[in-house]
Parts: C-alpha cells; sequence; structure tokens
C-alpha cells in the first residue's frame, strides 16, 4: 500500500503587521450585549497576557483569500520541481471561502476551482475538492489526501489552508484580536516506502452539545444589524473541551504509529491560544508520565502571526523546513505530529516521518 510524503511547502504571510495600537480606539461589549467600561489598554494587556499574541497580520484591501492560497501554492509547487499539470486534486481547506469586504463569504465557485484557475492549470482530471472542517481543515484535507493515495485514486496532490478571518470578525468582541490572515501548501506524492510519510492519523468529530463552542452569530452590540454574522467563540468552552480531549488524541495516534512520545521530535499544534497550546502539551507529557518537556518540542507562531486557522499548521511546517524560525529545524528520518482543535467541535493527529 502506498505511503504519502511531502514533497514541497509554501506559504503566504501578508505583509500587513497588526499591533495592539490598532484596537485602542475600538469598543468592547461582553458576550451577554454589554459595554466594557474598562480602559482598552487594560483589556487588550489581560488579552495579551492570555493568549501571548502580540501581532498578527492582515491581508490587504485589494487581497483575497484565494489569493493568499494562490501564492502559497505557486511555491508550493515550485518547491516541489513537478509539472503543475501532473497534479490529480487540488484540496482546499477553508471555512469562509472568499470574503468580500462586507464579510459576506462566498464559495462559488470553490475555493480549490479558484485557486486551480490562478494556476492556470489547463488538466481538466485535475479535481478540485473543498475541505470545510473548522480549524483542523488543512490536516483532515492531509488525511483525505493519504486516503486517495493508499486506495490509488492519486499519486500527486496540492494541499492548501488559507483563511482571512480578519474579514468574519466582530469590530465589538475582544476576541478579534486573536484571528488573521494567512495560507500554507504542500505538495504531496505517493511513495512505495510504507516506513515514512505519514504512518498514522486519527479524527475525532464530537457534534453534540460542542456543536456551537465556535459558531457564526450577529454582533455583539444589540442595535447593531443582525443580518452580518460574524465568528463567535466560546472561549471557556474551547479551552475546557481541548484540554480535556486533544492531549488523549494525539496520544492515541501516536501509539497507533507504535512510537511513544521520546520518538516525537516535533508536535506542530494548531496556534489558538498561547495558555491552551501549554497545557494540552504538558498534559500530554503527563499521559507518558512526564512532569516536564522542552518547549522546543512545540514551535510557536501565535505570538507575531495570531491565529489563521487552517494556515496555521501548514505555515510553520514551511518555515521551520526552510530554515526561517530560528531554533527550530527538522531532523532527517524524525517523527513530527501535526494536530488540531476546532469548530464542530473536531479534533484530528498525523503522525508523519521524514523520507
Amino acid at each position: 500500500m502506498p505511503n504519502t510524503i511531502i514533497i514541497g511547502s509554501g506559504s503566504y504571510i501578508p505583509t500587513k503587521v497588526i499591533g495592539k495600537e490598532y484596537f485602542m480606539d475600538s469598543v468592547f461589549y461582553t458576550d451577554e450585549g454589554e459595554k466594557i467600561d474598562k480602559p482598552n489598554e487594560e483589556v487588550i494587556q489581560k488579552f495579551v497576557e492570555i493568549t501571548e499574541i502580540e501581532e498578527r497580520r492582515y491581508l490587504e484591501e485589494d487581497e483575497f483569500n484565494s489569493d493568499l492560497g494562490y501564492h502559497a501554492a505557486k511555491e508550493a509547487i515550485a518547491d516541489a520541481k513537478i509539472d503543475q499539470e501532473d497534479l490529480d486534486y487540488i484540496i482546499y481547506a477553508s471555512n469562509f471561502g472568499e470574503v468580500d469586504h462586507n464579510g459576506m463569504t462566498n464559495f462559488m465557485p470553490s475555493m480549490s476551482s479558484r485557486v486551480k484557475n490562478k494556476l492556470n492549470i489547463k488538466n481538466r482530471r485535475t479535481v478540485n475538492y473543498d475541505m470545510i472542517f473548522g480549524c483542523p481543515g488543512w490536516v483532515e484535507a492531509m488525511i483525505l489526501a493519504d486516503t486517495l493515495i493508499k486506495a490509488k485514486k492519486a499519486k500527486l496532490i496540492l494541499v492548501v489552508g488559507s483563511e482571512t478571518l480578519s474579514r468574519v470578525t466582530d469590530a465589538f468582541d475582544r476576541n478579534k484580536m486573536i484571528f488573521a490572515d494567512g495560507a500554507g501548501a504542500v505538495v504531496v506524492q505517493a511513495t512505495d516506502d510504507e516506513t515514512v510519510g505519514i504512518i498514522a492519523d486519527s479524527t475525532i468529530c464530537d457534534n453534540g452539545p460542542e456543536l456551537n463552542y465556535l459558531e457564526n452569530a450577529p454582533s455583539l452590540k444589540k442595535d447593531e444589524d443582525r443580518k452580518p454574522l460574524y465568528i463567535r467563540m466560546h472561549g471557556r468552552k474551547i479551552y475546557e473541551y481541548a484540554l480535556k480531549n486533544v492531549p488523549d488524541a494525539i496520544k492515541e495516534t501516536i501509539d497507533k504509529a507504535n512510537l511513544t512520545i521520546d520518538d516525537i521530535d516535533k508536535i506542530l499544534i494548531h496556534q489558538a491560544n498561547a495558555k491552551m497550546d501549554y497545557a494540552m502539551i504538558s498534559r500530554l507529557f503527563k499521559l507518558y508520565g512526564r512532569t516536564d518537556y522542552d518547549h522546543a518540542v512545540s514551535p510557536m507562531t501565535i505570538q507575531y502571526l495570531g491565529n489563521s486557522s487552517v494556515a496555521t499548521i501548514p505555515t510553520m511546517f514551511d518555515l521551520i523546513i526552510k530554515g526561517k524560525m530560528k531554533g527550530q529545524s527538522f531532523k532527517e528520518k524524525g517523527n513530527i505530529v501535526f494536530t488540531s482543535v476546532g469548530a464542530g467541535m473536531n479534533i484530528n493527529a498525523i503522525v508523519y516521518r521524514f523520507p
């Protein structure tokens, strides 16, 4: 049975840097719709202390989601040194599609077909597919790509994760400071070597009471237009859910690969909240009887890139493999984990071994 290896990667980090001062004139409301009377400086500082997000990136006015995805995809294809006409699939992970300046989301035509068009791929047999799976969308797209390769339906697949969350946030919601824009992509290829590539994966979908922990909802300011819907995050519930479930899901995947935590060199975990990530990784190590761990095992970009949803993990992978993250690198023949949690609620994880 063939396995799936990454042969090229790319990312696109928007150039517009958004710091704390950007939000100083904001008017914030509570989840109950009450105006927050505390000084913005105090609100923002508390936010930074919890999330560690000092900066994030926003796309330019004349840019759109598919533009970001195109740039990342083009770089990944060039890095892989392939003929793009040989691609069997383009899988594009996104949660809001092509968002206009009014926050209107658009998935027709699909994001994967838009990026195929921008890349000027002529092959009619290159199938376009969109993955809508919350923040774990890119990881799930990788799992789908591996499934297609193992089923011998494909040999070469472009997997993109791109999001423009700055256009779907409520101006009156403190949580808008978490979200950011960006894109990451990889090209994966079939290999006959079963000992490398994606050697284990798992996915959990809890869609009962957890369904609306992340949702679209009207503005927190009650006298605002109720028609536009914005991303709404119930932070405490998400934190408790993630801490309870993500470490177990990661361990299950590592166990499935017949490995232990000592065999894992890096854990690329979705960057939504630094405090939450530290807690999840710490709990994972405790499942193996460890009371402490080297924080270098779990690289962080949230401090300066914010939460770019599906783009976070492929962007981090691209930065590390190209030597663009200080103090971070991948080991030859090493094992790494991709893992994420998000809207649904959905959790997934992959153990990937470098060829």
